[in-house]
């Protein structure tokens, strides 16, 4: 039996119809699956999109996100009670809210935050009303109660059980930029990274994260734009700068061997800004470099 197994979530409730949903397929055809040795462990579809942002909670689609968290959840859960790692194929960011409520059925878990964008904007500041840019300070408890206070599970994730990994959006327009995130929260932006070094960075990660009184095994949440937009411009939001993919497999890498990754998500890449599928044939070659076999758990 395959150590990984992976769950197609190719929702774009969080985002628009933009390609992200047909980020399964490209990876699946560029041989993630056949080469990592990974069961296909199921799809999980969402709800209809609307375009049409929620009067009450300025946002895209929170009900249809709240709907199909507990779904996702439920995947990924039957996947780690088979003793597996799972890797969820979003997808936009907001997927990463079902795998993190599968691990708080579980009790307390970590987070790995590798990110562009610190995604932690308040449904007030986000300009578009997108849970994608949401992401992070949903799952640590900030935002309505429809996507925070999900089976009354407030928050899914502690600030103090998170790093956010790599994000280069300091920079941004003010009038976009991102809320501050929180002092318990560990940032390490790319600046810090590239000051470290990629492997010396991520094992502090690790080292934040396993620390006595820190959660006993974490997850890593994957977005595309967190590499260089030199060699990853399918994404839908853009920003010069970025990881090598040479780094990005060093601090891949260097999680998976720390022994307590619990699962994976990746999220953003766009196949229909990738039409001969270079792309996606390059991120897939270099997660292969990254991921290996999962270790037994």
């Amino acid at each position: 039996m395959s150590d990984y197994a992976i769950i197609e979530a190719p929702s774009i409730l969080g985002l628009r119809p933009t390609g992200v949903e047909a980020l399964p397929q490209a990876l699946l055809a560029a041989g993630l699956a056949r080469r990592l040795d990974a069961r296909l462990a199921g799809r999980v579809e969402p709800p209809e999109y609307d375009g049409t942002r929620d009067p009450e909670t300025g946002m895209l689609n929170p009900r249809g996100i709240a709907t199909y968290t507990p779904q996702l959840a439920d995947a990924v859960g039957a996947v780690l009670d088979r003793g597996e790692v799972p890797i969820v194929l979003g997808g936009d960011c907001s997927i990463l809210m079902g795998p993190m409520l599968a691990l708080r059925r579980r009790g307390r878990s970590g987070l790995v935050f590798v990110d562009g964008h610190s995604d932690f904007y308040g449904p007030e500041r986000e300009p578009n009303g997108e849970a994608a840019s949401m992401d992070l300070a949903l799952v640590t408890g900030r935002g309505p109660a429809v996507l925070t206070d999900l089976e009354g599970r407030h928050p899914l994730v502690r600030d103090e059980d998170v790093v956010a990994f790599a994000m280069r959006d300091a920079g941004a327009d003010p009038d976009y930029a991102s809320d501050a995130l929180p002092p318990a929260l560990r940032a390490m932006d790319l600046t810090h990274v590239r000051r470290a070094g990629a492997g010396s960075a991520a094992s502090a990660a690790v080292a934040h994260l396993a620390r006595a009184d820190g959660p006993a095994s974490f997850w890593v949440h994957l977005d595309a734009d967190v590499v260089d937009d030199a060699v990853m411009p399918a994404v839908d939001y853009r920003m010069p700068g970025g990881l090598s993919f040479a780094e990005l497999e060093v601090v891949l890498a260097t999680f998976r061997a720390a022994g307590r990754v619990v699962g994976w998500d990746i999220t953003i890449f766009n196949p229909s800004l990738d039409p001969d599928g270079r792309i996606a044939r390059s991120f897939t070659d270099s997660l292969i470099q990254s991921l290996g076999r999962a270790s037994a758990r």
